[in-house]
């Protein structure tokens, strides 16, 4: 499904998401097609699913007109302490 027509079905309402298609492009993830999951009337429940997403899911508000995920790189040491 096209976010266009989430936001559609959605109108500003938060939407856990899984990606099924999508590409890179800059450092930015550009989501071509996804798949509901569920949509949330509250928004300390959507805050809650935000925090335990993984992989391909998402939790997003469909108040933003398109849908992009700014990839950044994280640099840590490993090694004894």
């Amino acid at each position: 499904m096209l976010w266009e027509k989430i936001r559609e079905i959605y109108p500003n309402r938060f939407v856990k998401i899984q990606i099924l298609k999508s590409h890179i492009k800059d450092n930015v993830r550009y989501i071509d097609d996804m798949a509901v999951i569920k949509a949330f009337d509250d928004d300390k429940e959507a805050t809650r699913e935000l925090v335990r997403a993984k992989d391909d899911i998402l939790v997003y508000h469909t108040a933003n007109d398109k849908i992009e995920v700014e990839i950044k790189q994280i640099f840590g040491y490993r090694g004894a302490v």
